[in-house]
């Protein structure tokens, strides 16, 4: 089974929007959390801070790529061809012993085959 590689980055205004929101906690732990609530009140800053940054990174450094999401390839899986180069290869000599392709076919789709590789 034949896997695609993606990569998902968030919009940059979901990334900037999650930044402003994070200010906002990042000042609500300043000015609350941290007087009213003391070292709970510095923890609650200090995730703040950590979210606010991770969200602007996300939204404007140029490092940043997201999670790899994997996908299934459906569209191989579906269509009943083999994806592993070694089992087309067995398909293909089995079709030529069969006498159900030439010679000529069976060179020109076994080259196909080997180029993939």
């Amino acid at each position: 089974m034949r896997r695609k590689r993606v990569t998902y980055r968030p919009s940059k205004s979901q990334a900037v929007f999650g930044g402003v929101v994070g200010c906002i906690f990042v000042g609500i732990g300043l000015f609350v959390a941290i007087p009213m609530a003391g070292l709970f009140g510095i923890f609650w800053t200090l995730v703040a801070v950590g979210i606010t940054a991770m969200n602007f990174y996300q939204a404007f450094g140029k490092g940043y790529v997201g999670p790899e999401i994997h996908i299934e390839d459906e569209a191989a899986e579906q269509s009943g061809a083999p994806s592993d180069p070694q089992q087309r290869l067995r398909q293909l000599q089995t079709l030529y012993d069969q006498r159900l392709i030439t010679q000529e076919e069976y060179d020109q789709k076994r080259q196909e085959i080997l180029k993939e590789l």
